[in-house]
């Protein structure tokens, strides 16, 4: 089971995919900025998938929490308007889908990502530090 975290103000979009990512028996926690995200106390996610629009509008000291060897799925409404992020975001970053047409990838790269996840025992580290804080 994967934690997820989604990040965007279209409520609609990240209740369909709460619903679905749910039905898959993973842990889903929402935010509609990357600074409320931020904010979130409890368990870190693994994936934190974020709207481009909260990514480029977050500001330059907001940070998104995420487990050492956490990953960035970024999402937009088209492949046009793909947007340019730090370099740092950009090594973090495991995907750029437009949703909801490609629903099904986001789930195939969460289930990927968890699998993947567990045979290389991240899963189970309980190690934190600054690295698993993503500045942008």
């Amino acid at each position: 089971m994967a934690k997820v975290i989604l990040v965007g103000d279209d409520v609609a979009l990240l209740e369909g995919l709460a619903q679905t990512l749910l039905g898959c028996g993973h842990d889903v926690a929402f935010a509609i900025t990357c600074v409320e995200a931020a904010a979130l106390t409890g368990d870190l996610p693994a994936l934190a998938v974020c709207s481009a629009d909260s990514l480029l509008f977050g500001g330059p000291a907001t940070t998104m929490p995420l487990t050492p060897g956490g990953a960035l799925i970024v999402y937009g409404k088209s492949h046009a308007e793909k947007p340019l992020l730090p370099t740092k975001l950009q090594r973090a970053t495991l995907a750029y889908l437009v949703l909801p047409l490609e629903h099904h990838l986001l789930i195939a790269l969460v289930q990927s990502f968890e699998n993947r996840s567990r045979t290389t025992g991240r899963s189970n580290r309980e190690e934190s530090g600054e690295d698993c804080l993503l500045e942008f």
